[in-house]
């Protein structure tokens, strides 16, 4: 295996693939742009030295990042060349285990994702499946043990040379704020091989669940159980925490651990209501979370903020990525409403900025003429006491600043990008 790893076709998949990502630095300061140069001077260098047993990963790289209960995820990022293997090794590793994979776990597979996991919670839910076991891991990426994970790969992959390797990138320490820290367990997010080596260890809990007939979607470490009965769903829920605890030593969330209805259940940033149509009495649809509503909100309101330093059109740019990101991923869940009072709310955001970016009275004036405003008029609201915002809700440029003539500038609809996307 160790030869399949170094063969210089897979070496340059897992350098395309690193590149196309970008991503930080590591310790060495490297950047992804550097790899191509840096390759061609060492690559045959670092080749002999895994082929040989003798290759040392870097340290990795501890970043925290904010998560949105203001608390911090430690992030572990490689250096750009030991991504490279990592991801090497990911490519051999990964076609001996996905064929043993579960057709109900939906993360970091190919041609798997996030819509199929949910479309398979809402048809348990529909079916009569309403009572949920909803788990979730105690940082489950700091949890894992190396023992358990490596005997599980052990059973798979006979090449001494490769565990070795895949060894020392589980066991390299890891630096935060300038001090060094040993390892002992944990697989880091951020590197290539950690949504595959997750993967590994909780389908050992996948082929329990199956073992005992139950019906599940898990999506990475996100998992759920579906059941008809609370009792039955307590039951479980007691038994599969033991399972957690006892064979795969995993510690579970409390907290956040639960029996849920539909009504307090959310996955992958969904929620769930009733639906009210004729004929689908006791049916559910999809709704988005309400913390993703607000997050996008921030998100706009930073976009159309006017300190920030941006051309219109720049803006305009940034929104659609936006837009068209958050739409694509939202589209399953019925949300025409909101999107229509999101999108006036973001239109008079756009008013704001345009009327800011006119500044001078005189410039007003003049602009307000041009796009068809009397003279009088347009001299009386280029010189009005009011705020900014009151005049980009005013009628006087709702009239002249139309939907139609910010859609001539890029300007992109929600709610039309929505309907869009919903009817592909």
């Amino acid at each position: 295996m160790i030869k399949e790893l170094i063969n210089k076709e897979n070496l340059n998949r897992a350098y395309l693939k690193v590149y196309r990502n970008r991503g930080a630095s590591g310790v060495d300061g490297m950047e992804v742009h550097e790899l191509s140069r840096h390759f061609g001077h060492y690559g045959e260098q670092y080749a002999l030295q895994i082929a040989s047993g003798t290759y040392y990963p870097s340290a990795i790289k501890g970043i925290e990042i904010p998560k949105s209960n203001g608390k911090t995820r430690l992030l572990g990022v490689p250096t750009v060349v030991d991504r490279v293997f990592q991801q090497a090794l990911h490519q051999v590793l990964e076609p001996l285990f996905e064929k043993d994979f579960h057709a109900y776990s939906f993360g970091f597979r190919p041609q798997r994702n996030t819509h199929q996991a949910l479309a398979k919670s809402l048809s348990e839910i529909n079916s009569g499946r309403k009572y949920i076991v909803d788990i979730d891991l105690k940082s489950f990426f700091d949890e894992v043990r190396h023992d358990v994970l490596l005997n599980l790969i052990h059973d798979k992959v006979r090449c001494p040379l490769t565990l070795k390797l895949l060894r020392k990138f589980l066991r390299a320490p890891i630096e935060i704020n300038g001090s060094l820290h040993k390892r002992s367990k944990g697989v880091p997010q951020g590197s290539p091989l950690s949504p595959l080596l997750s993967n590994i260890l909780l389908n050992e809990l996948d082929k329990e669940l199956e073992k005992r007939g139950h019906e599940f979607v898990r999506y990475a470490d996100d998992f759920s159980i579906y059941l008809r009965s609370k009792p039955a769903a307590k039951r479980v829920g007691n038994s599969i925490f033991k399972f957690l605890r006892d064979k795969l030593d995993l510690p579970i969330n409390r907290e956040k651990s639960g029996l849920r209805t539909p009504y307090n259940f959310n996955l992958l940033g969904y929620g769930f209501v009733p639906t009210y149509k004729k004929g689908e009495r006791g049916r559910y649809q999809f709704v988005v979370e309400k913390s993703k509503w607000q997050v996008l909100k921030q998100k706009l309101k930073y976009l159309t903020k006017k300190t920030v330093p941006a051309s219109f059109d720049e803006r305009i740019q940034r929104i659609n990525r936006l837009i068209r990101g958050w739409t694509n991923y939202f589209k399953l869940a019925n949300i025409q409403a909101k999107l229509k009072q999101l999108d006036e709310w973001l239109r008079n955001r756009l008013r704001y900025c345009i009327w800011h970016y006119w500044k001078k009275p005189e410039r007003k004036r003049k602009n307000l003429i041009r796009l068809g405003i009397e003279q009088g008029q347009a001299y009386a609201w280029s010189r009005t006491n009011m705020g900014g915002w009151a005049v980009a809700q005013s009628p006087i440029l709702g009239t002249t600043i139309t939907v139609s003539r910010l859609k001539q500038r890029g300007y992109l609809s929600l709610l039309d990008y929505y309907k869009k996307v919903k009817h592909h």
